[in-house]
Parts: C-alpha cells; sequence; structure tokens
C-alpha cells in the first residue's frame, strides 16, 4: 500500500470520527478544517469570494433592486379623470367657466389657503406672493418638532416680519411636538394634519368656501385659484396636477405631482390630508418644486426630517460635497431610482434629470425677484453653505 494511499486513508478516517462524536465536537476546528479540505476550487470560490461580494451588494443596492422590480408586485393606481385645463390672460372668466363646462358664480367663493410649515421660508413666500390676489385666508400650522420627532425652531415665528402682507389674513397656530422615538413619521404627521383640521375652524371656514390642501413648495398658479373660485359646479373634490421640479426650476422631472387638492368645504366631511381623495384630476394646475432650498444645511435638514428619512441609508449621503455634486447633476440624493410601475417609465427616467433652460410660466413673484431667487432658475446649481 502506498504512503499517499495510506495518508488520505488516515484523513479520511480522521474526518469521520470527528464527524460521529457529539454536537460540541462538531463545530470543532477540526471538523471545520475537514469539511474544508473536502471543497473544490470552485466552490471555495462561490463560498469565500461570489457570496461575500453578493451579500454586500445587495447591501448597497437592494433598494434599488426592490424599486426596479416594482412592476411585478405592485399594479398601478387606478387612473384620474383629468379635466383639461383652460387659461388665457385674453379671455373673459365667463368664457373660462364655460369652456371646463362649468357656470359662472354671482360672486366669488371665499378661498382658504392651508398649510403645515417646517423650513421653507422662502418658498412659502413665493407661495404666498403667487395666490395672494384670490386668498382670502391663510392658515398655518407650525410645530417644534420634525415628523421624524427631531426638535426645530419655529422658524416661522422668527420670521414673521417677512409675511406682513398677509397679516390682515392669517391665522397662525403652533403645536408642541410628542417626540416618541422610533415611532413612523407618518404618525406625527397625521396627528399634526389633525390640528390643522381644529386651525381652520378658529379662522372661520364656511360650507362651500375653497379650502385648498397641499404642502408648502405645492403651489397653485393664481389663475387656477382664481378659477375655481368663481366658477360653480366645479367637484366637491380636485386634485391639482402639477409640474414636478427637483432643487430649482432647471430640473423639470415630469406632471406627475397631484396630492394638492381644492375642496368645497363641507362641516364635519372634509379633513386635511395629503392623500389621494378622489378621481378628479385638473391638468396643469401650479408648480411642485421639491428640495428647492438655497443653504445646503436646509438640504441636510430636510433628508433627516421629512417622513422619509429613512431613505438616508449611509451616512455620506448627508456629506454637503455630495449633496452640492447631486444638485448640480440633476441626481437623486437618496441613490435611488425612479418610483414607477412600469419597467418602460423605470428605464426611461434612470440617470440625472435633463437641464431644463426653460423659465417661462413660473410664478411671477419668482421672475420679478429673478436675482434675489436666482437659485431657483435655470444656470445657477450652486448653493450657499450656510
Amino acid at each position: 500500500m502506498s504512503e499517499e494511499y495510506y495518508n488520505s486513508k488516515k484523513t479520511d478516517d480522521f474526518c469521520g470520527d470527528v464527524t460521529a462524536q457529539g454536537t460540541r465536537a462538531a463545530l470543532s476546528l477540526s471538523r471545520i478544517r475537514c469539511i474544508l479540505k473536502g471543497l473544490d476550487f470552485k466552490t471555495y470560490i462561490f463560498l469565500f469570494v461570489v457570496v461575500p461580494i453578493g451579500i454586500f451588494f445587495l447591501y448597497l443596492h437592494g433598494q434599488k433592486i426592490s424599486y426596479f422590480l416594482r412592476p411585478l408586485w405592485e399594479s398601478p393606481p387606478k387612473p384620474f379623470h383629468e379635466i383639461p385645463h383652460y387659461y388665457h390672460e385674453n379671455v373673459s372668466m365667463e368664457n373660462l367657466c364655460r369652456l371646463h363646462g362649468w357656470r359662472i358664480r354671482e360672486s366669488p367663493r371665499r378661498v382658504f389657503d392651508a398649510v403645515l410649515f417646517s423650513n421653507e421660508v422662502e418658498m412659502l413666500t413665493i407661495r404666498w406672493k403667487e395666490m395672494y390676489p384670490y386668498v382670502s385666508h391663510y392658515v398655518i400650522l407650525e410645530s417644534n418638532s420634525t415628523f421624524t420627532g427631531l426638535p426645530k425652531p419655529l422658524l416661522f415665528a422668527s420670521n414673521r416680519k417677512n409675511f406682513e402682507f398677509v397679516e390682515s389674513r392669517l391665522t397662525y397656530g403652533k403645536i408642541g411636538g410628542r417626540f416618541k422615538k422610533g415611532e413612523n413619521p407618518f404618525v406625527e404627521e397625521a396627528y399634526q394634519r389633525v390640528a390643522l383640521d381644529r386651525l381652520l375652524k378658529i379662522a372661520g371656514i364656511e360650507d362651500d368656501d375653497l379650502l385648498i390642501m397641499s404642502d408648502v413648495d405645492e403651489i397653485p398658479s393664481a389663475h387656477t385659484i382664481n378659477l375655481l373660485r368663481w366658477c360653480d359646479d366645479i367637484p366637491p373634490i380636485l386634485h391639482l396636477q402639477m409640474r414636478n421640479y427637483l432643487y430649482s426650476f432647471e430640473f423639470f422631472l415630469d406632471d406627475k405631482s397631484w396630492r394638492a387638492s381644492a375642496h368645497r368645504y363641507q362641516s364635519g366631511k372634509t379633513h386635511y390630508a395629503h392623500y389621494r381623495q378622489s378621481d378628479v384630476l385638473l391638468s396643469d394646475a401650479g408648480w411642485h418644486c421639491s428640495f428647492c432650498f438655497r443653504h445646503i444645511s436646509e438640504f441636510i435638514f430636510k433628508m433627516k426630517a421629512y417622513s422619509h428619512n429613512d431613505r438616508v441609508r449611509f451616512p455620506h449621503y448627508l456629506n454637503p460635497d455630495r449633496i452640492q455634486n447631486v444638485i448640480c447633476e440633476g441626481s437623486d440624493l437618496f441613490d435611488m431610482i425612479p418610483e414607477e410601475y412600469t419597467f418602460k417609465e423605470i428605464i426611461g427616467k434612470l440617470g440625472p434629470i435633463p437641464h431644463s433652460y426653460s423659465a417661462v410660466h413660473l410664478p411671477s413673484y419668482l421672475l420679478n425677484n429673478a436675482e434675489k431667487y436666482k437659485y431657483l432658475l435655470p444656470g445657477n446649481c450652486k448653493r450657499e453653505s450656510g
């Protein structure tokens, strides 16, 4: 019997003996050595190279894979019934109402604009200036807590002097946050929206008044508000389609923003919300400018503070230099792929948003104060650090 055969036989017998031992011995180093000795080179590569790389890849990009496969596990929502939107400055209100299939009223409805406020002071200014000619009453609620339970200063209160132009029409409320650690951010958000319902009643809203429900950065156009306050027969709840922009009006994403809504107020039935409440959508009714901040610090604050803060999966996402580069590229702050329901739409939106150099049909106050707000206009992606 050769020495090579003897050594192999000796090893096999030893591994067999180890395997036959109890649970404690089965976990011993000798057992592991025996198992590894029996592996061929390809198995080694798979276990110690391919598997770790795969796990690390899933750790980095698992969310992207999940969103890309979304069409396999989630169907698109029911389509809206989209109403064509007619407007021209030289067309009478009577004719505009008629074009929409509505009648003109003898006098316009009162309009209440209600918002939850976090830190978007400049966007709120642009919003309120745009809507100012047609809003009867402004209602704003501010908390000392973000939706994620972080303490925050009362920025509207400290900047209230900048909003003296609406003071005579303003109802302002403050609410204390509950600061519950680990709670779903949408619970705190719902809590604040219920408080805004109560504030609207304090402000004196009545049945058939027009109530605008939208976030600060969802700005209905002035002519849209004027149309809805003058026309009879408008739907009780009407969602407002808005042109979707990211970081500034240089990066036009799509026209799929629909959460803003206009309501003919009904006591006991109308509740402030930011989700789908009807199937009717008025086309091209304003602008949604998301993450449209002047300072990098404001981007960081919102990334940590808003309801989707779980998207900040890695600390380097909050690096100021990275954020600045992402803004100028038109890429995604959270390194996510598009949230769409078909592979065609997902693939069509992959990569940075194309630059747009059109500044036509934007809020008038923005263009009248272009130097002050140039960071929101095409060609001015650089942000201030403070």
